[in-house]
């Protein structure tokens, strides 16, 4: 796969990772686990980040301490803090810098489906879907900080660092 393609797509959902990583850390403490769900809608936002990046998702499993809760129609067990949520998310960033800097040719031209096969997408297509549902939840969380504590952080305009 073309190199400055490569290039383009780590830049900007890099960017959206990172506009993420801010939101979450923009939030107080206070405002993370009540009735709103920023916390919640935080970490469902990782986790499917993390599934959506996942080349082949049969038997995905997310890192300790997180449950398939999220595939299971059922809020998780208890609100993950701030800090596991935000070590989750730099373990997706990680995850999504390497998936784009090793893509071959042959991934760049294979599919991704999860297993009921209700979606189906050529690999950068499921990366593009993904940068568009983490944007999604950033300006909601972005909508929230800014209705219940009048600021939220700045938009992103690339990712803080190079592919390669």
């Amino acid at each position: 796969m073309d190199h400055s393609l490569k290039e383009i797509l780590w830049r900007q959902f890099g960017a959206s990772i990172d506009m993420l990583k801010n939101a979450i850390e923009f939030c107080p403490e206070s405002f993370w686990d009540t009735e709103q769900q920023f916390g919640y809608n935080a970490f469902h936002c990782a986790f499917f980040l993390d599934y959506y990046l996942t080349l082949d998702p049969r038997g995905f499993t997310p890192p300790q301490p997180f449950s398939l809760s999220e595939f299971e129609d059922r809020m998780p067990e208890r609100v993950y803090t701030k800090n596991e949520v935000l070590t989750y998310l730099e373990f997706c960033r990680e995850k999504c810098r390497n998936l784009i800097a090793t893509m071959t040719d042959e991934i760049y031209k294979s599919n991704w489906k999860n297993e009921s096969k209700t979606m189906r997408y050529n690999v950068v297509e499921i990366l593009l879907y993904n940068m568009r549902h983490v944007q999604h939840h950033v300006a909601q969380l972005n909508l929230l900080l800014r209705q219940n504590i009048d600021d939220a952080p700045m938009w992103v305009r690339e990712a803080k660092d190079n592919l390669y």
